[in-house]
């Protein structure tokens, strides 16, 4: 499997595109802002085709190129229908202080053609199987992808419900630590260790790596009371 990761924007979110190889078609991942650019360079240093773009959420810094990409390609976007507003209304899931920053004022619309992403969903693009996984927390709509490698590696594309040491902020609208909690525990704590976790943002790890040390999974594995758990710290959004 061919994977091309890089920052995005001013929140260096990451995006992701994936391929079985060189010269094939291939899937991007949450084109944010300033996309355009690296993500035409990928795809013509190493002879790719799109075919549609998935989306772990509705936040602006994981979205909002994904017009220009979309309708440019001719391909639709993926989405659960929880965040499908934020492709519209970007402000409707970001704090005021972030909303400030970027003067108050983002313009988006949606992509021409827009499908709906459901818990569980197998989707078949680009020569490659990709399970849907809803993992409500950071926003309604949160979702992660999985899929596996022909060799028998496993990666799994996490968007801000997992990071590197940390998880996503849930003090935002749609945001709920109860929900994060429950999905970090129902969706990625089963997952075998040996797989590779490409996050919303910052370094790509291992399960097996946050499983062992990440202060959020720690805690689910030590069976504490979910209302003592703290909240994430900011990141990202």
């Amino acid at each position: 499997m061919l994977v091309i990761g890089f920052p995005t924007g001013a929140l260096q979110a990451n995006c992701f595109v994936l391929a079985s190889g060189e010269g094939e078609p291939c899937v991007i991942v949450d084109p944010g802002q300033d996309a355009v650019e690296p993500i035409g360079q990928a795809l013509r240093k190493h002879r790719l085709a799109p075919v549609a773009v998935l989306l772990t959420h509705g936040h602006f810094d994981h979205t909002f190129s994904v017009t220009p990409v979309c309708d440019g390609n001719d391909v639709p976007a993926y989405i659960h229908p929880d965040d499908v507003e934020m492709l519209s209304d970007p402000l409707k899931g970001i704090s005021r202080e972030s909303a400030a920053f970027f003067g108050g004022d983002l313009e988006m619309r949606e992509p021409s053609e827009v499908r709906s992403l459901t818990d569980g969903l197998e989707l078949d693009l680009a020569g490659l199987r990709i399970t849907v996984d809803h993992t409500p927390g950071h926003t309604g709509g949160s979702v992660m992808f999985r899929s596996g490698a022909q060799e028998g590696g496993r990666l799994v594309i996490s968007g801000d419900t997992l990071f590197a040491g940390s998880i996503g902020r849930t003090d935002l609208p749609g945001g709920d630590h109860t929900s994060m909690l429950s999905s970090l525990r129902t969706k990625v704590m089963p997952l075998p260790d040996d797989t590779v976790v490409l996050p919303g943002h910052g370094p790509t790890t291992t399960i097996g790596r946050e499983r062992a040390t990440n202060p959020y999974l720690l805690q689910l594995q030590d069976a504490v009371r979910t209302d003592d758990a703290p909240a994430a710290p900011h990141r990202g959004l």
